[in-house]
């Protein structure tokens, strides 16, 4: 019976079943739990480094020890994963330390399956933080201007993914949208015996303005031009169910939407076209906005992040990646 049939029925009112909080609990559709996040880290050289990013309020650059540090608080808070970002100390034209085999992200992963083996540890893999003009891929500079080398690029991605997995990581998550990649990473993974660690696309990843503050935080903003040549256009839908198809048959396990909150459309359409498992990715201007506001006291922030994270379960995600993932954790459990 569809509801408008079932609405003809005077007896039915679903105010009836608004009185109870425990009642309304009962017959919640969609439900939001400490189990669904995912929090972002940024790790850097150092020791003892908690290094303050100003458009993030309470995100922080850390050396590895005070990322562990984090990650047991996000674990105890209920929080199940995180997703590593790597600062290298230097940066170069081939993004050598993006796949080195000692560097930043290899190390904390190493550190945190070593200290807290309970934590799922998804890496972020991306070129751009390591190349030396933020770009994600490769550059070729002729006379008609610089250009992104995609298909050289998918071999620089497919050894970072491998020594990710190769250092202790649970999951890989290529972030740079360059065509191909997860073919490229799961035939690497799988050619040195992988064959169960699993890839989360960044599938419908958009030329998003909500970046801003996490181009501070990774130190990432591209030297010169922008990433809409390999990054989606915000104005179309039909192609990004285009991408995640294309992922889906390279091999992606699960794939994500970014930004979250501005697409929620999108994550819908993603969700109900393939049922597979379904990510977002609340990034860092939506984390900044409702920080911002909430200090100024114009909003409750409480309130507002849990219904954020609430709109992005209905719409389809099971996974939500967020700045927020402590807090959000914390705050449900007080309930």
């Amino acid at each position: 019976m569809s509801i408008h049939a079932l609405a003809q029925f005077p007896a039915c009112r679903p105010r009836r079943l608004r009185q109870s909080p425990v009642l309304r609990q009962l017959v919640r559709e969609t439900h939001l739990n400490a189990g669904q996040l995912v929090l972002p880290l940024f790790v850097r050289a150092g020791r003892k480094l908690r290094r303050p990013i100003g458009a993030m309020p309470g995100v922080f650059q850390l050396s590895p020890d005070e990322l562990l540090r984090e990650a047991v608080k996000a674990h105890a808070a209920g929080v199940p994963a995180v997703l590593l970002f790597g600062i290298p100390e230097t940066k170069d034209a081939k993004a050598s330390g993006a796949y080195a085999a000692n560097g930043i992200v290899q190390q904390a992963v190493r550190l945190l399956k070593q200290e807290l083996p309970g934590l799922l540890v998804i890496t972020d893999v991306c070129l751009c933080e390591y190349m030396e003009h933020g770009h994600c891929g490769l550059v070729h500079s002729g006379k008609a201007g610089a250009r992104i080398l995609n298909d050289p690029t998918l071999k620089l991605l497919a050894r970072t993914a491998a020594s990710h997995v190769q250092a202790g990581a649970d999951l890989v998550a290529p972030s740079d949208m360059m065509d191909g990649r997860v073919g490229a990473i799961r035939r690497e993974l799988d050619r040195l015996g992988f064959l169960e660690t699993p890839i989360m696309a960044y599938a419908a990843k958009f030329a998003s303005a909500f970046y801003g503050p996490f181009r501070e935080a990774a130190e990432s903003a591209p030297k010169f031009g922008d990433r809409r040549s390999y990054q989606m256009d915000p104005a179309n839908a039909s192609e990004a169910l285009r991408e995640v198809a294309l992922d889906l048959q390279e091999g992606a396990d699960i794939v994500m939407v970014k930004p979250a909150l501005a697409y929620l459309d999108i994550l819908y359409r993603v969700k109900a076209e393939f049922g597979y498992p379904t990510a977002a990715y609340a990034v860092s201007a939506e984390y900044s906005m409702v920080k911002a506001a909430g200090a100024k006291g114009w909003i409750d922030e409480r309130a507002l992040t849990l219904e954020s994270l609430l709109a992005m379960r209905r719409a389809g995600a099971d996974i939500l990646i967020t700045y927020a993932a402590v807090e959000a954790a914390r705050w449900l459990k007080a309930g």
